[in-house]
C-alpha cells in the first residue's frame, strides 16, 4: 500500500509519518510526504526526534505536493488541521483521503524537555497507527473495511 502524508509545511508531522511508515512498514507499506506550502527544510527537532528513535532520516526533505503529480497513492492522509481544510489537487484521483489531526510538536513552547516530550508523543501516536495499518493488511482487511478502520485510527491515542 502506498500512502502520501500531507501537512501544510511538510517539515514536521508529515515528515515524521513518512519516516515512521517507511521504517515499520516492511513490504506492506510505502510512504511519501508533501505539503501545500512546503517550508523547504525539515524542522531540526523532527530529525533529532527520529534519530533518537533510531528511525532513518537520510532521504527526508520538505517538498511540494506538486512533486507527487503522476504518482498513485492508495491513501492520502492529512496530519494537520490546515491541510485538512485545503482543496486537494485533482490528481489525488482515486486515492482514499483520511484526516488524522495531530498537534504540532514544533509549536510547543517551553523547556527543552517539554518540547522533546511533544515530539515523543507524536512519534508514539504515529507508530501505533501505522503499525495498526500494517496489522490490518497482514489480516487481509481491505476495501471499505480497511478505509473505515484507518479513519477510526484518528480517534486513537
Amino acid at each position: 500500500m502506498k500512502i502520501l502524508f500531507i501537512c501544510t509545511h511538510n517539515r514536521c508531522r508529515s515528515i515524521l509519518a513518512e519516516a515512521i511508515c517507511n521504517h515499520y512498514g516492511g513490504q506492506e507499506l510505502q510512504a511519501a510526504s508533501a505539503g501545500s506550502s512546503p517550508a523547504g527544510q525539515v524542522h531540526a527537532l523532527t530529525i533529532r526526534a527520529l534519530q533518537d528513535n533510531e528511525i532513518p532520516t537520510d532521504d527526508l526533505r520538505s517538498k511540494s505536493w506538486d512533486e507527487m503529480e503522476g504518482e498513485e497513492f492508495d491513501y492520502v492522509i492529512t496530519v494537520c488541521d490546515k491541510a485538512a481544510n485545503e482543496s486537494c489537487p485533482v490528481w489525488f484521483g482515486k486515492s482514499r483521503q483520511v484526516h488524522w489531526g495531530l498537534k504540532d510538536p514544533s509549536a510547543v513552547q517551553g523547556e527543552p524537555e517539554e518540547v522533546s516530550a511533544a515530539f515523543r508523543h507524536s512519534i508514539k501516536i504515529l507508530e501505533q497507527r501505522i503499525k495498526q495499518i500494517k496489522s490490518y493488511l497482514q489480516q487481509d482487511i481491505a476495501g471499505d473495511q480497511l478505509f473505515d478502520n484507518i479513519q477510526r485510527l484518528a480517534d486513537s491515542e
